[in-house]
């Protein structure tokens, strides 16, 4: 019986969310007629544009890298049912922390350079993370709070360190300087952008699914998230799992940052990461905090960020009216998935 409730939920949730799409879709088809003088065409190219060439295509698959990282660190957060709000701020520090140790260490092989500088942002992002549980821990701080506090403050000084003392002179963007090539990822998909770190993307949320269900300290994850009171009198050291989840989280965010770097941008751009965070906030909520369904949750929403550039580019529309079509389609999805998780919370509180 508790099979087929089980699957019977799934369906339901699962029919749920293709009515969502289907609303948000047909709202979508409605704004281009309004707003466009050419709405047949604006249409194709919104829908099909991120398909019409390799460039096209292999930069939205590039653009869905980062937010697989930031989507698995939220469903491993929410999954031990801590809230990490501070994802912006976290791929920001990761991003500075790897640009800076590339930049450090211009003579160190590749490999060591991109392990020392990937190292380096997963642990300063977890570092981040981690306070926020620590806090949490110690003082019963809303982690939701702390962690976006923490981030927001962060998001400062990092544009105080790419725009004064790590500025480039010598370009007009302001931007640290380009790190050495012998540090970029290797693209595998010209001529767009993407390169191997999506197999890294796609290893590690496989990777982070066994770490999820198929590990003791997932499993304990897992149950400290459904009641910590049950699991304390169950033996399971709940304190360690308020900070743990936290740090995880953030150093997944640090991660996603240091991709970025290496793979698409190779220098610290000022407000790079915008977007990444809040995004990987919707991409796990619609994947369920389900580590493998992030990567087709990741994948859908860079889809509606392509296809947005691709109708701007090739039709009427201006930016604003793309950023409304992609808007529309991400609240409206957001929201299904959002209720979700809130019923399903007060589910388990009962």
């Amino acid at each position: 019986m508790g099979l087929k409730k089980k699957n019977s939920e799934l369906f339901v949730n699962t029919i749920g969310l293709l009515i969502t799409l289907g609303i948000a879709f047909f709202l979508v088809i409605i704004l281009i007629f309004i707003l466009s003088d050419e709405p047949g065409k604006t249409i194709y190219y919104f829908l099909i544009g991120p398909f019409i060439n390799k460039y096209y295509f292999g930069n939205m698959l590039n653009s869905a890298i980062p937010l697989i990282f930031t989507g698995l660190g939220i469903a491993v957060a929410f999954r031990a049912s801590m809230f990490n709000l501070g994802g912006e701020g976290q791929v920001y520090a990761g991003g500075l922390a790897a640009t800076v140790i590339c930049l450090a260490l211009p003579s160190a092989g590749a490999l060591v350079g991109i392990f020392l500088a990937v190292l380096s942002a997963i642990l300063v992002g977890g570092v981040i993370g981690g306070l926020s549980g620590f806090f949490k821990m110690k003082w019963d701080t809303d982690e939701l709070i702390s962690s976006f506090l923490f981030s927001a403050a962060l998001i400062l000084i990092i544009n105080y360190f790419i725009t004064g003392i790590l500025n480039d002179p010598n370009s007009n963007l302001l931007t640290t300087p380009l790190i050495s090539d012998k540090y970029f990822f290797l693209y595998i998909f010209p001529p767009s952008r993407l390169d191997i770190s999506i197999i890294f993307a796609l290893l590690t949320a496989i990777l982070v699914f066994f770490f999820m269900f198929y590990s003791k300290w997932g499993y304990e994850m897992r149950m400290c998230g459904l009641n910590r009171e049950f699991s304390r009198y169950g033996g399971i050291n709940t304190a360690k799992y308020i900070v743990i989840p936290m740090f995880l989280s953030g150093g997944l965010h640090g991660l996603a940052g240091s991709i970025s770097i290496l793979g698409t941008y190779h220098m610290c751009l000022k407000g790079f990461s915008g977007g990444m965070g809040w995004n990987g906030i919707a991409v796990a909520l619609i994947a369920r905090n389900n580590p493998l369904a992030v990567i087709p949750a990741a994948i859908f929403f860079a889809y509606l960020e392509a296809g947005a550039k691709a109708a701007m580019l090739h039709s009427d529309i201006t930016f604003e009216i793309a950023a409304v079509v992609q808007s529309t389609i991400f609240y409206l999805i957001t929201a299904q998935a959002l209720y979700n998780f809130v019923r399903y919370r007060k589910r388990v509180e009962v």
